[in-house]
């Protein structure tokens, strides 16, 4: 004789209502559990009562035990453990202070902070020690974002001035436009370089002379004086 399953309690809700609830149910594995029960009050066996849910029939013996002693409630998942938060309420409040006022500078704080910063920051107020990523995900959780820097010209940053590029002529001034630091890697071409004499022709580096414009053509360009040699 095949042993018989554990009772299931008639007072919560019947088959039908239990089935209704499982249609209007939003979560898989809760509305599975209810048509098993459902199953299993409309006479069905255990083990065909889990399959046609879904389930095992360890899972629905679970369900029924959980069922039986906390109601539909005990049908719905638990919430998994998880580590504790590493700040306080009241030390992510002060971190979110202190990112929100800001660096200063004239202190010798950094322009910006970073997570590195802020790592030493907490450790030094909270005695928390704490890694980049997990100040990081610690961020992201109070719903602050990082700022990247924004880009800068390379000439700009080479302490010319942009304006200069707007340009189409360039004063004749004899000094170079690019920066020390991108002039090494450039080749020049001079016409001084074929009257140049054999102790200086050395020195520089050879580069074919631009092809000159057509004058008299309609695709011609005219050329632009830049207004300070008085020559062009």
């Amino acid at each position: 004789m095949a042993a018989r399953g554990l009772a299931i309690r008639a007072d919560v809700a019947t088959a039908t209502e239990l089935r209704r609830l499982a249609k209007k149910e939003p979560r898989r594995r809760t509305a599975q559990r209810m048509l098993a029960i459902a199953n299993a009050l409309d006479g069905m066996s255990r083990a065909e009562a889990a399959r046609a849910a879904g389930i095992e029939r360890q899972a629905l013996r679970d369900a029924v035990v959980r069922f039986n002693g906390e109601s539909l409630a005990g049908l719905i998942d638990r919430p998994y453990g998880r580590r504790p938060e590493r700040l306080s309420e009241a030390e992510q409040a002060v971190l979110v202070n202190h990112i929100l006022r800001g660096p200063d500078p004239d202190n010798g704080e950094p322009c910006a902070w970073t997570l590195p910063d802020l790592c030493r920051f907490v450790e030094a107020r909270f005695d928390k020690r704490m890694g980049p990523q997990s100040m990081s995900r610690v961020v992201r959780r109070l719903g602050l974002t990082q700022q990247k820097a924004r880009p800068v010209h390379p000439i700009a940053a080479g302490g010319i001035e942009t304006s200069a590029l707007n340009n189409r002529a360039f004063p004749c001034t004899g000094e170079s436009v690019v920066p020390a630091r991108r002039a090494a890697s450039i080749r020049i071409w001079h016409p001084a370089y074929e009257a140049a004499g054999p102790e200086v022709r050395p020195r520089l580096r050879p580069q074919p002379a631009p092809a000159a414009a057509e004058t008299n053509g309609p695709s011609a360009t005219p050329r632009l004086p830049c207004g300070s040699c008085g020559s062009c």
